[in-house]
C-alpha cells in the first residue's frame, strides 16, 4: 500500500503540475501509463477511486483525447463490480456511463469505448437481473455486437459478448453453445490482436478464460 500510495502521489502531482499548460506527448503517456496500471492493479475500492480521481485530472488537461475518459469509466466499472450494495453499484455506473458518453463524443468510432458502454449495461443488469433483464440485456448485447462491427478484431468485445449470452443462456436454460464459441474466437483474438495505440485497453482475457472453463 504504501509503494503504491507513493507512487501514486508522484503521478498525481505530475497532472496538477501539467494542469493550464497541456501535457507533453511523452508526459502524458507516462501519467496514462502508471495510471492505467494502478486500475489495472487495484485491489480495493479506496485505490480505485485514487486512479479515477487522476484520470479526471488528466481529463481537464487533455481534453481532446478520449482515453482518459476511457479509463475514467473502467475505474468505475471496476468499482461497481467490487461493490455489493446496490444503491452504491448504480452510482459508480452513473459515472461510468458519463465518461463513456464523453468519450464517445470524442471517438465516436472507437471499438473499445462502445464495448465499454455495453459493459457498463452487463452489470447494469447484475444489480437485479429479474428487473432489469428485460430492458439492459438487450441492450448490452446490441452495443456490443456494434463494438465488434466496428472492429471484428476487438477481444474484449467478443468476451463481454460471449459472458452476455452465457448468462442469458443459463438464466432461460438454453443452450450455452453459442457463448462458449465466442469464448474460443475471444481467447485466439487476445493471442494475436495488438492495437496501435499504446494505451489502448489490454484487459478482459481472464473473463473469456473463465467462460471457455465453465463451458469444459
Amino acid at each position: 500500500m504504501k509503494t503504491f500510495n507513493g507512487t501514486f502521489m508522484l503521478t498525481t502531482m505530475a497532472v496538477f503540475f501539467a494542469i493550464g499548460t497541456g501535457m507533453a506527448n511523452d508526459n502524458y503517456r507516462e501519467v496514462m501509463e502508471k495510471t492505467i496500471a494502478h486500475v489495472y492493479q487495484a485491489t480495493d475500492l479506496a485505490q480505485l477511486q485514487d486512479a479515477v480521481n487522476t484520470f479526471e485530472r488528466i481529463g481537464l488537461v487533455e481534453s481532446r483525447k478520449w482515453e482518459p475518459q476511457y479509463y475514467l469509466a473502467f475505474g468505475y466499472l471496476m468499482m461497481a463490480n467490487m461493490e455489493q450494495n446496490a444503491g452504491r453499484k448504480d452510482g459508480f455506473l452513473d459515472r461510468a456511463m458519463k465518461a463513456v458518453t464523453k468519450a464517445k463524443v470524442l471517438a465516436p468510432e472507437e471499438s473499445e469505448i462502445i464495448a465499454l458502454e455495453g459493459f457498463v449495461y452487463m452489470l447494469r443488469v447484475t444489480v437485479d437481473p429479474g428487473s432489469r433483464g428485460s430492458e439492459f440485456a438487450p441492450r448490452a448485447l446490441q452495443t456490443l455486437s456494434k463494438a465488434t462491427s466496428l472492429n471484428p478484431e476487438n477481444p474484449r468485445a467478443l468476451a463481454l459478448s460471449a459472458q452476455m449470452l452465457y448468462g442469458s443462456a443459463q438464466f432461460f436454460g438454453t443452450s450455452t453453445a453459442e457463448a462458449c464459441e465466442m469464448a474460443d474466437k475471444s481467447l485466439k483474438k487476445f493471442s494475436s490482436y495488438k492495437s496501435a495505440n499504446v494505451l489502448a485497453p489490454v484487459w478482459g482475457k481472464a473473463i473469456a478464460e473463465s467462460l471457455r472453463q465453465k463451458c469444459k
